[in-house]
């Protein structure tokens, strides 16, 4: 049952099971008697054909199972329907896609996972290595059919050439859970087994296709709109920049898109069911659509009989590249020679009497090219919003010119007393990875345009319109954010560096921000082609041996917010967790705005904040471990005062081993699958809190004996501690965990062999000893404080340690208060060993209580291990003081209420995430 899901149980060679055609498919298989009639659908596009089913099939429809021994199959994408939904049948063939893009947006591709999904452009199973997935939307193809998938990926910012007004769904056929329920009809909608059902990609309604028309076109942005970065409220000057360069996304695709359809025969037979055997009776042909896929060596094979007419010949090529046009249009070219198939050629490999045209001599490689054409209609699409129909339809022959077609179209939008110097035709190349425009001449000729792309491509005339843009001189302003830069420089030496290393020129570059502490400027360049030399330059520049990063910063016009709008900025850490961080990045760029999502490892923090530095309210959401969470307060205390939100409040999606921060504020002990729409909810209706954060003064010094200050052994230093600061015994299990971490970093991909490696260095530790209380002198609020004899000292910031350990324990103690994350006081705790902590962990006992206070000062006599929020060193002897660090940080906790929903499950289908109705991402 396997293969039930697939489009492929057809009996392909069962030529009498083929069906009667309509009128139009009639007169043509009468002027064409080899060919045999079909169904064809000129709305939806697909070219229909009764097969005889042999395996376990679903319809593409109505998902339903197909009962009985007969169904439909298109023989272009491979939709297989009942008889009875022929009637009713809205799902658009692949080959149609691009008539349907609204505007266009390019897909930004990357390996798949291993969850079932299916090809939006065969309709096939994904299989293997070999799938591809859109990082922005729900795509999922081939990588060999990811070149004739179009740009019809979300919309996610402005960039000035294509105007819209108002903002529609997104809607795309999707893999729905069986459970998915139609917003229309509120009938169940969905099927595991095959590709059915319409889900919006902004707000998650699912409908049937044959309901999802009659939804009002506009789009709420659904349960997350508050926290949704709406894409009305970002701009990007992108022009070439790829969409892997506008969204930060790291380019991990191992294999260049365009050699996708450069496929081997074995490969096209396995993923056809086909095999081919010597005596089948069928031969494979290599076909080029054009002069760019000749050179490359692109071809696409299609399987033929032995003796097959030139017609069905190219029928099957017009299939093979998804072109939906009329095969009389079309004609074959034999590479390497002028030999022509005419539509009365046979091609038989066997030798018969006459030999005509033998596919033997001609090499099985052909060019499929299209007939010249003295006159034929385009569509020109309007660049700016109107209502009704988004094109008009001009004839062109061969007279026509660019500037006639502007006026022919500007006749029919009742605009002719405009002038037409004020308006330009705009050519625009739709493919999957990138959106190409082109502004067309006044002069230029129109039928010869059309020639030279079909010579060029066919599949590109497939994926290429026509725009009639304003003209308007709007002026052009690219952010660039420069990483990398020796810290704490001035105005006047980053300007100099910049300079030197990037060439910059000074009358189209400016430095808008400098983030000195973070070595970090940002760039304001007003030319396109200035500003993509810069990018590029910088990705391969290097700083005092430290490699200098670039990023493309979008524009958030802040003002265009609606009200009660805050904005989410979510930093994920993809190192953390295993698998997992990567997961979560793919699916929170899905439910937002992939403007509002940043991978940390890419960048840092800064990026992130530098985005929303106008952005009057937002809130941010952390996914990693306790140490990344550091990185972001870091970060926000050093830039808070370029935001106008100084004080974001921050949640936590625990993706470390202790975790003990989301912890104590009810995000849990570590990420486990849970469904990422339901974590948006839950930091939606999270509570603020205030935290704590202490400030570290390193100040190491060579003490003597007799405890007096000598020489500095080298610089101080100063760190901020969110949780805890270790000296001693627990210091040193996380050091030499970081050192085997270090050594093996691909074993470290899970909390569980994490704690193993944590156990196995706390047993070689057992019988440590040290007597820190002979090394440390400690004060606490200016009071001496007596040590007991202990081997580890720990000053507790939250009620939490060591993967969530009360190491301050419970009990009522009238001489201390009760610990709290926003009481402007550290609990001071002694270990005697590994075992005592090993007890600690199981709960059998708790630390050993020594003080509580608001400022400590330590004099370190030896070198010793230090730990804070887990990250370990060894500490030179000298002076430690800990004092709070400024105001307290506001974060987000979860709130009881919504673990309660939480655990009792959803009842009503209107409330369920996207993600848990189409099966999970």
């Amino acid at each position: 049952m396997a293969d039930c899901g697939r489009a492929t149980p057809a009996d392909t060679d069962a030529a009498d099971s083929r069906t009667a055609s309509p009128m139009t498919a009639k007169k043509r298989a009468q002027q064409s008697p080899g060919l045999r009639p079909k169904y064809q659908s000129s709305a939806t596009g697909h070219c229909f054909k009764r097969v005889t089913l042999t395996k376990p099939t679903f319809c593409h429809s109505c998902s339903d199972f197909m009962w009985g021994f007969i169904g439909f199959l298109c023989e272009v994408c491979n939709f297989m329907c009942h008889e009875k939904c022929l009637k009713t049948l809205r799902s658009a063939c692949s080959c149609m896609a691009p008539s349907l893009v609204r505007v266009p947006a390019a897909h930004c591709f990357s390996p798949a996972g291993q969850k079932k999904r299916f090809c939006c452009v065969c309709r096939k199973q994904t299989e293997g290595n070999t799938a591809l997935r859109c990082e922005v939307c729900e795509l999922h193809v081939h990588a060999d059919c990811a070149v004739f998938s179009c740009a019809d990926c979300r919309i996610c910012h402005l960039d000035g050439t294509l105007e819209q007004d108002t903002f529609h769904h997104h809607w795309r056929e999707d893999n729905l859970a069986s459970a998915a329920r139609c917003e229309v009809c509120r009938r169940s909608r969905g099927s595991s087994d095959v590709l059915a059902g319409m889900k919006c990609e902004w707000c998650g309604i699912t409908s049937h296709v044959a309901c999802y028309l009659s939804m009002p076109p506009e789009c709420t942005m659904g349960r997350l709109r508050c926290m949704l970065l709406h894409p009305a409220c970002v701009r990007l000057d992108s022009r070439n920049f790829s969409k892997m360069h506008c969204y930060r996304i790291t380019e991990s695709c191992s294999h260049d898109l365009d050699d996708s359809d450069d496929i081997d025969p074995s490969a096209a037979v396995s993923k056809d069911g086909q095999p081919a055997a010597p005596d089948s009776g069928k031969q494979f042909l290599k076909v080029f659509d054009g002069d760019d896929a000749a050179k490359r060596g692109h071809f696409r094979l299609i399987s033929i009989l032995r003796a097959t007419r030139n017609e069905e010949v190219v029928d099957a090529a017009l299939r093979a590249f998804y072109l939906p046009d009329e095969l009389q249009d079309y004609e074959l070219h034999e590479i390497g020679g002028l030999q022509r198939l005419h539509s009365d050629d046979i091609l038989n490999r066997n030798s018969g009497p006459d030999n005509r045209s033998s596919l033997k001599d001609a090499g099985d490689v052909w060019l499929l090219r299209a007939k010249p054409r003295d006159a034929e209609i385009i569509k020109v699409y309007v660049g700016w919003p109107r209502l009704g129909a988004a094109f008009v339809s001009v004839s062109v022959s061969k007279n026509s010119t660019a500037a006639s077609v502007l006026t022919e179209v500007l006749s029919q939008l009742d605009r002719q007393d405009e002038d037409g110097s004020s308006f330009s035709l705009l050519e625009v190349l739709m493919s999957s990875k990138q959106v190409q425009r082109q502004t067309l001449t006044p002069q230029e000729k129109i039928l010869d345009k059309l020639q030279e792309i079909r010579k060029v491509s066919l599949r590109q005339m497939n994926q290429t319109r026509f725009y009639i843009v304003e003209n308007r001189n709007r002026s052009v302003q690219v952010s660039l954010l420069i990483g990398g830069l020796p810290p704490l420089l001035n105005k006047d030496e980053y300007s100099q560096l910049v300079q030197e290393h990037l060439t910059i020129k000074s009358h189209l570059v400016a430095i808008s921000h400098i983030y000195a502490s973070q070595g970090a400027v940002a760039l304001q360049i007003s030319c396109f082609s200035e500003a993509e030399r810069i990018y590029m330059l910088a990705k391969d520049t290097s700083v005092n041996s430290k490699p200098l990063s670039s990023l493309v910063i979008p524009e958030i016009m802040h003002n265009n917010l609606g009200e009660g709008v805050c904005p989410l900025l979510v930093f994920v850490n993809p190192k953390s967790g295993g698998l997992k961080g990567r997961e979560l990045l793919y699916s929170f760029r899905k439910l937002l705005n992939p403007h509002q999502v940043f991978d940390i490892s890419s960048g840092g923090p800064l990026a992130g904040l530098h985005t929303f530095r106008e952005v009057p309210r937002f809130r941010v959401l952390v996914c990693g471990g306790d140490g990344t969470v550091g990185w972001v307060l870091g970060v926000l205390e050093a830039v808070r005062h370029k935001l106008v939100c100084r004080e974001p409040p921050i949640g936590i999606v625990p993706l470390g081993t202790g975790n003990d921060l989301a912890r104590i504020l009810r995000w849990g002990s570590g990420y486990s699958s849970e469904d990422p729409h339901h974590i948006l909810a839950c930091v939606d209706e999270a509570e603020e809190v205030l935290m704590d954060r202490w400030t570290i003064l390193l100040d190491a010094q060579d003490i003597s004996e007799d405890g007096k200050d000598n020489d500095f052994l080298e610089p101080p230093k100063i760190v901020q501690m969110n949780n805890y600061f270790g000296l001693g015994i627990d210091a040193e299990l996380s050091l030499d965990f970081h050192l085997a971490r270090e050594d093996e970093p691909d074993k470290f991909t899970s909390r569980f062999h994490n704690k193993g490696v944590y156990v196995k260095v706390g047993l070689q530790k057992i019988s440590y000893t040290r007597s820190l209380h002979k090394e440390l002198q400690l004060q606490v609020d200016s009071q001496n404080v007596p040590l007991p004899n202990i081997e580890g000292l720990i000053f507790l910031n939250i009620p939490s340690w060591g993967s969530g350990a009360d190491l301050w324990g419970s009990e009522v103690d009238s001489r201390y208060g009760k610990p709290s994350i926003d009481d402007g006081l550290l609990e001071v705790v002694g270990v005697t060993g590994v075992v005592h902590m090993g007890q600690v962990q199981s709960g059998l006992r708790s630390g050993i209580r020594i003080a509580q206070g608001n400022y400590i000062r330590l004099t370190v006599s030896k070198p010793i291990p230090v730990q804070v929020d887990g990250e370990p060193w060894i500490q030179p002897p000298g002076h430690i003081i800990i004092s709070a660090a400024g105001p307290k940080v506001r974060m987000l906790r979860k709130s009881k209420l919504k673990q309660k929903k939480s655990s009792s499950g959803v009842k009503d289908g209107r409330s369920e995430s996207p993600s848990s109705r189409v099966g999970g991402h």
